[in-house]
């Protein structure tokens, strides 16, 4: 990424991190989130046009908070503190942050009080917009060289800006849906302050990934596992085209996957791609480590250990591989590493983001490491993947295992199949399949007792879910009309052995959290 403008995104631990690079490379200029603590050596690394500072979970004025390198504020870029990046910005170069106040969580309307080059073109002075708040502690006095240029009746101080230094704050929010104008804001900030060309593409990226996988590979052997989503697919094409036949790739066919899943990957990677491929049917292998396994955490953990094995076998067999290939995205990669540097919550314990075992003598090649999922999708169609692929939701690496609640049984994924392809089946034919982020059944560890006709039954419960979102980030449950719930549950009771009740899940998707299962 040497040849293009840069953003670096310092952060302080909020929820909606991930939202602020998404909105920078909307606007095509390429973006990073590093934690605080490793701040300064992203910067010398990167050598950004501009910084932004996170929200964050902290108050500044708790003994230890998080704070910016003080070295940031002297090294001559603009710099946009946004919620808590805001407050610690103030607070480091001297002004004051206040709590005791009444919070605020959710919309708000500032008023704009003078012009600001953070405005331009979106905000005039005497107006009032809407944005998203949520914060406790706030602003009361600014630093030197600093003005208040938007206030709002439980944030005097809502956005403040220091127009010689370019630096500028803002106590709400600008990267979430819920502020109309924020994305502008932050166009404003990265295009015109920063001075950032925009010149980060997908055709870019493509060109340059394929340098550095050749320079990273060199002459060796690659293995790249295929799971069958769209992830692993972008990954094996762009290797293919950087590396060509020493790239082979190992298809593990371990049980999970969703109906005719198996035969969809190995036609599309031989039949249209011509891409050296090796089909493992390991269903009995993966079933036999999981009987009786019932803990959601431990069934990824034992399938990312399967998985290793398959592949470390595999590589023997061709004589040997220096290099295995994942594709592990940017989300993953955050999330593996708190704000405070250290380990994350676990959210993907199936892939192996720190690393591989030292026994397996090989080296990780992550060609999607830095992008989003919407970008891998761009990236798919730029390396001319066919929509029908490139589209499909996601899906993830321990397919069905982790939608199929307590024990593992053979029975039960063929039926959770079943009800699962009926399920796709009838949202394509209503044509809402590309207006869903992602959809499944999940098969509950529960029975219930039934009426068929003149029997009673006491059968499986199938939930049904679907999100929207747009960023991938947060979500809602897709709000289906009843006629399509009665004729997809309808459906699946009919047609599904072991199904006697459908229930549809209307949980939302909170920030923070990255995969759909």
């Amino acid at each position: 990424m040497t040849t293009h403008d840069k953003i670096l995104i310092v952060d302080f631990g909020s929820q909606v991190t991930q939202l602020i690079a998404r909105r920078v490379r909307e606007e095509g200029v390429y973006s990073e989130i590093v934690p605080f603590t490793k701040a300064e050596e992203a910067f010398a690394a990167m050598r950004p046009k501009g910084v932004i500072l996170s929200g964050g979970p902290a108050s500044v004025l708790e003994p230890g908070a998080p704070l910016a390198p003080a070295f940031l504020y002297d090294a001559g870029v603009p710099i946009l503190g946004i919620c808590y990046g805001e407050q610690a910005m103030a607070k480091q170069l001297g002004g004051e942050v206040e709590a005791g106040h009444a919070g605020e969580f959710g919309g708000a309307e500032v008023e704009v009080s003078a012009d600001s080059a953070l405005f331009d073109g979106v905000w005039m002075p005497g107006e009032k917009y809407p944005v998203w708040m949520s914060h406790g502690d706030r602003v009361t006095k600014v630093p030197e060289g600093f003005k208040v240029v938007a206030t709002s009746p439980n944030a005097p101080v809502a956005v403040i800006a220091d127009e010689g230094r370019r630096f500028y704050g803002t106590q709400f929010h600008l990267e979430v849906m819920h502020t109309p104008h924020g994305a502008l804001l932050l166009r404003n900030f990265v295009r015109k302050v920063a001075g950032c060309v925009g010149d980060w593409s997908m055709k870019a990226f493509r060109d340059e990934a394929i340098q550095k996988v050749r320079a990273q590979v060199g002459s060796a052997r690659v293995i790249c596992g295929l799971s069958g989503g769209v992830d692993s697919a972008v990954a094996a094409v762009l290797l293919h085209e950087a590396i060509g036949d020493q790239l082979t790739c190992v298809f593990v066919d371990h049980g999970l996957l969703r109906r005719g899943e198996a035969k969809r990957v190995i036609t599309l990677f031989r039949g249209s791609y011509n891409i050296p491929l090796v089909h493992v049917n390991a269903r009995e292998e993966f079933l036999r480590q999981l009987d009786g396994v019932v803990d959601p955490e431990q069934k990824r953990k034992i399938i990312g250990k399967a998985f290793i094995d398959i592949f470390e076998a595999e590589a023997k067999k061709l004589g040997g591989a220096e290099f295995l290939a994942q594709g592990t995205l940017y989300p993953d990669v955050i999330e593996s590493v708190s704000a405070t540097g250290g380990p994350s919550v676990t959210i993907k314990s199936h892939h192996n983001v720190g690393g591989l075992p030292e026994r397996m003598n090989m080296t990780l090649v992550e060609p999607l490491r830095e992008l989003f999922k919407d970008e891998v999708r761009a990236l798919g169609r730029e390396l001319g993947l066919p929509d029908v692929f490139v589209g499909r939701h996601p899906f993830p690496g321990p397919g069905l295992a982790i939608r199929c609640p307590g024990e593992i049984t053979a029975e039960k994924l063929e039926i959770l199949r079943y009800a699962d392809e009926i399920y796709i089946e009838e949202i394509r034919r209503a044509g809402l399949y590309d207006d869903i982020w992602q959809a499944f059944a999940v098969l509950l560890p529960v029975k219930t007792v039934g009426v068929m006709g003149d029997g009673r039954t006491y059968d499986y419960v199938v939930a049904l879910r679907a999100v929207t979102s747009t960023d991938g980030m947060t979500a809602d449950f897709y709000h289906f009309d009843m006629k399509f719930l009665a004729r997809a549950a309808t459906r699946i009771i009919n047609e599904v052995k072991g199904v006697n009740r459908v229930v549809y899940d209307v949980t939302s998707k909170p920030p923070g959290t990255i995969e759909w299962e």
